[in-house]
């Protein structure tokens, strides 16, 4: 129990001060723009799935880690939350879009360029939840640079695409929630 305790509540400061580093991280020139030049895209790939089908839910771990990522971004006014089609991108969008009021608005991979474009053009601080082979190279394109897929065992990366007018900034931050038992 105290076992339990004590990884609660490392994982409760933690969390914390991933979040103080999502709100706090924009450019440093960014307060010199005007506000409503500037929003923030978060993009992270999907929570842990399970392995049995085609479209499996999240496992417990992956439910778990939705939530804390409902935790890391709630001090941050989302405008919009998208995801795939798929019960394990839904699934680890859900707690976010909940407790910011907003609906999911899916969205497909087929055309990462254009949905890139489609974000540029919305203006929005926005979570996008995806895969591993498009979280990295959907940031890229909102930043003018060629990244590449990951590794499917990595669900800790929040890819924070930060706008200001021309100005486009990316930050890879790697969140403290870990898998009991792992």
């Amino acid at each position: 129990m105290a076992k339990k305790m004590i990884y609660s509540t490392t994982r409760f400061f933690l969390t914390c001060a991933s979040a103080i580093l999502l709100i706090t991280s924009v450019p440093c020139n960014a307060s010199a723009q005007d506000s409503d030049d500037m929003f923030t895209i978060y993009l992270v790939r999907h929570a842990e799935k399970q392995s049995d089908s085609n479209d499996p839910p999240l496992t417990e771990c992956g439910v778990e880690r939705s939530e804390s990522l409902s935790v890391l971004l709630d001090a941050v006014p989302l405008e919009a939350v998208f995801s795939t089609d798929y019960k394990r991108t839904q699934s680890t969008a859900l707690p976010t879009a909940v407790d910011q009021g907003l609906d999911i608005e899916s969205y497909a991979t087929d055309d990462l360029t254009a949905i890139a474009n489609q974000l540029l053009i919305n203006r929005q601080d926005a979570l996008v939840v995806g895969h591993s082979n498009t979280t990295a190279v959907l940031a890229g394109l909102l930043i003018g640079q060629e990244m590449g897929s990951f590794d499917e065992s990595i669900y800790n990366r929040v890819y924070q695409v930060v706008i200001a007018g021309d100005d486009r900034r990316l930050h890879i931050l790697h969140t403290a929630f870990a898998c009991p038992g792992r």
